[in-house]
Order: structure tokens, then sequence, then C-alpha cells
């Protein structure tokens, strides 16, 4: 009955759903596009392979995927790979990682007519969910055709737990639906589970984002743009990533006051979100800093901040660096993936809030490779003292590394659950 109400109320929604992607397309275009994909009907050439279907919601979920994609690929050739994601920033991102050795698409509203349009096209063997894109219809679906559903890098932070238990008519059933959860914490594991996951569906296998690699080629970008960014090892680069918006203006009150200790600092900004790339530009001439553009191609000796308007360039923008913040973590986001500057071996900075990366923030915290800072001048504090000092910046940068290395091994032990159900 619970899921019935869920339905109704989602159909009912839905033209304001699609108002949303209209009131979004004004600021982002690519959110007019493509609806049909949205109501069931995926894009992709017509094979006689059998597909596995890859569902990563957004830009976070997709390069946490990367690896996943790339070992089953070469485990399983024989499969094609369907990945889907929500937002048209996540579908970049799945275009960009992947080209055209996957097929994509977007994921269907979770209404039981577009998902059993979608099922019923595309047969998949597996449904993969990343994180913790859960959907009563779409695992339901799933089920009923005998399709496993596993959840990959399962993640459940306090917060999300407290919210799904106040629907738990909804989310019992769906959760006894799921083949297995590969859990990245025992703490995760133990929400899934009071939530009414079966104990013989978990498994905790920790967090794949700390398998990824730094291969050659990023390796070689990020020299050449370090070597740019210093202006020949004479100036100290800041980077601020995947920043939302109240968090700007901290970052650049902050940088002001580096300024004032270090006046040929560098601070490199990165917006989350593509759509607030121009208001983030004009946040920074407003003030007083002058700005050059990454997407211009701007040199930055006379420049005081450079923005990264450009998409898929932030990992090697870490490797650039001498200090990282990492952005979602001063307003109540839940913070972003600390794990990328780590396995570079840069210091990271963040906010206080960091529940979507407890586990990662715990283990980075306590081996003295992150250092929280609570507002504007905390945060000009520590980067003063990390930029100003190479054998501190040094010894929490390695901090760091060491904690992206002893971390690693998540992948393998979530493939021995995908292999069970393949």
């Amino acid at each position: 009955m619970s899921r019935i109400i869920y339905s109704a109320i989602f159909y009912l929604l839905t033209p304001i759903i699609l108002l949303r992607l209209l009131y979004r397309a004004l600021k982002a275009p690519a959110y007019r596009k493509r609806w049909a994909e949205r109501f069931g009907f995926p894009v992709y050439a017509e094979s006689t392979a059998d597909f596995i279907w890859l569902h990563a919601v957004s830009v976070g979920e997709t390069l946490a995927a990367v690896p996943l994609v790339k070992t089953l690929q070469e485990k399983y050739p024989q499969h094609r790979l369907m990945v889907t994601c929500m937002t048209p920033t996540g579908s970049e991102r799945i275009k960009a990682a992947f080209g055209d050795s996957v097929d994509h698409s977007y994921m269907p509203y979770d209404t039981p007519d577009a998902v059993a349009r979608f099922l019923n096209r595309l047969k998949p063997k597996m449904l993969i969910i990343m994180e913790t894109e859960l959907w009563p219809n779409t695992i339901a679906a799933c089920q009923s055709r005998d399709i496993p559903v596993i959840l990959a890098n399962g993640r459940l932070s306090a917060r999300s737990a407290a919210a799904y238990q106040s629907i738990s008519s909804l989310v019992q059933p769906m959760l006894s639906g799921i083949s297995a959860v590969a859990a990245q914490h025992k703490d995760d594991g133990d929400r899934f589970i009071r939530l009414g996951l079966p104990p013989s569906a978990l498994e905790v296998t920790g967090n794949i984002k700390f398998d990824l690699s730094l291969d050659r080629d990023v390796q070689d970008r990020a020299a050449v743009l370090s070597e740019q960014w210093h202006c020949g090892n004479n100036r100290p680069v800041f980077l601020a990533a995947s920043t939302h918006r109240g968090e700007d203006e901290i970052i650049l009150q902050s940088f002001g006051q580096i300024k004032q200790q270090i006046d040929n600092a560098l601070l490199v900004l990165v917006p989350r979100h593509p759509e607030r790339f121009n208001q983030v530009g004009e946040l920074c001439t407003s003030a007083g800093f002058t700005l050059a553009r990454r997407s211009a191609g701007d040199k930055v000796e006379a420049a005081d901040v450079l923005l990264g308007d450009t998409m898929g360039e932030l990992m090697v923008f870490f490797g650039a660096c001498d200090v990282a913040f990492v952005g979602g973590s001063l307003v109540a986001t839940g913070g972003h993936n600390m794990i990328e500057p780590a396995a570079w071996g840069v210091p990271v900075l963040t906010g206080p809030h960091l529940f979507n990366f407890t586990e990662a923030s715990q283990l980075l915290l306590a081996a003295d490779g992150m250092l929280v800072c609570n507002d504007a001048a905390e945060l000009a504090e520590q980067c003063i003292s990390l930029m100003g000092n190479k054998g501190r910046r040094q010894e929490v940068g390695n901090a760091a590394r060491l904690v992206a290395e002893a971390n690693r091994g998540a992948l393998d032990k979530l493939m021995s659950v995908i292999d069970r159900f393949i």
C-alpha cells in the first residue's frame, strides 16, 4: 500500500518536476533535452549482448564508478554496460570518462510505467546502484523480473537513516528487494540493517574511492599545470574545489586574508555546478580580485584568482596545487571527495560538515592528513601556515597519501559480491 501511495504522489508531482527541469534549463540548457529518456525510453544501439545496468546519480558517483566500470569491462567483455545518471553534469562526466565504450541514458523516473518501459527494452541481467540512490518502484520491478540489485559503495549517514526511518513502511520492503549491499563502513551497514536490510545481504567492503589510480597522462597534465601556475616555483597555489553557494564568499574572504601575508598567492576556485561559473566569476571581481578563466585559456601571471570553469579537470588540478580545500563542507552539504587530493599527497582542508565522507574524514583527521576549518579566519590561518612551511606541508601531504594508499582494496571485495550474482 505504501508503494501505491508513493507512486500516486510521484505521478501527481510529475508536472512540477517538469517545470523544475524547465526552470533549471534557464541556467543550464541541457535540462531541456532528452526528456524521453526520463520516461523510460533509453537510447542505445541494437545488440544481442546482455546488459549490466549501472546507475550513478551525478558527478561524484560517476567518478567513483570509473574503476568499477573498467573492471567490469575487463572481466565481463561479453556484456554491455548501460550507465545512467540524473543530471546533465553527470551525463557529461560519463561521456568524458567512458566515451563510446558504454551505453548511456538518463535513468527513468521512478514511476511503474517508466521503469517498466526501460526494463522491457533493456532487459538487464543486473542493476548496480552507486552509493545511496534507492528508488522503490525500480527495485520492486527488478525483483519481480529476477534482476539482481546490488548497492555498490553503499553509504547511509545518520541523517539519511533518520529520514528513511520516518517512511519505514516504504523503505523496509524496498531494502528486502535488494540482493546485496556492499557498504563502505560497518556503521553504514548497521544503519541499513536497522532499516530492514536482511543481514545476509550485507557485505562491508570499504570505499572504492580509495581505489583511484593516477595514470601517467593525468600525472603529466598535472606537471604542466603546476609549472604554469607556480610561475617557475615562485608562487604558492591554493585550490578550492567543488564549492557550493554560500562557500565562495567565505573562500574569497579567506583569500583576502591570505594575500595580506602571501601577496603572490594564486587561488584556483572550482565551483561544483557549472551553471554557477559566471556568478562565481562576478563574486571574484566584486571582491576586488583580478580574474582569469580556465575556459578562456587566460594567463595566470597577472591574476589573483583562476576560475576553474571547465569540466573533468579537477583530478589534474589536485596534482598541480600546494594546498587543497574540498567544498560542500563549509555549508551543510556533507562534503565531497577528499580522497582525491590525498592520493596526490596534497594537504587537505575542509569545513566541519563531513557526513558524506564520515569514514574517510575520520581516517585522514586521525593521521593528521586533513585539517578542519570552521570559518574564513581559520581557513586563512591554516593555508598561510602550510604554504609558508614546506616541511609542514610535506608532512601533512604525506600523511594524507599514506591513508589513501593503505585503504585500497575495496574494489576487489565489491567485485567478489558482483561475481556471485552475474
